[in-house]
């Protein structure tokens, strides 16, 4: 069955930086588009970023652009989330998907 398991969350100060993975399992990782969204504490899921099957092509929403990276390793099966400068209000959990799962979610923390 599908799997995906997030990682890498943790508690950062603001201004740091943190790089999450996925490891996704139970499907055809390479022929996949692959996303992170993510849900802060009462607020519903937002989209964080979007990557095409092969990694060619990327796209952000405008409260990450220019401060996250996704990229993926079909040889491994991974996606990653690189995030620089974060602020509060990244604090969230994060979630990667494949557009009909997700996995379980790593909780990111920004505070001082």
């Amino acid at each position: 069955q599908v799997q995906l398991v997030e990682s890498g969350g943790g508690l950062v100060q603001p201004g740091g930086s943190l790089r999450l993975s996925c490891a996704a399992s139970g499907f055809t990782f390479s022929t996949h588009a692959m996303l992170w969204v993510r849900q802060a504490p009462g607020k519903g899921l937002e989209w964080v970023s979007t990557i095409s099957s092969a990694g060619d092509s990327t796209t952000y929403g405008d409260s990450v652009k220019g401060r996250f990276t996704i990229s993926r390793d079909n040889a491994k099966n991974t996606l990653y989330l690189q995030m620089n400068s974060l602020k509060p209000e990244d604090t969230a959990v994060y979630y990667c998907g494949n557009g009909g799962f997700r996995g379980q979610g790593t909780q990111v923390t920004v505070s001082s």
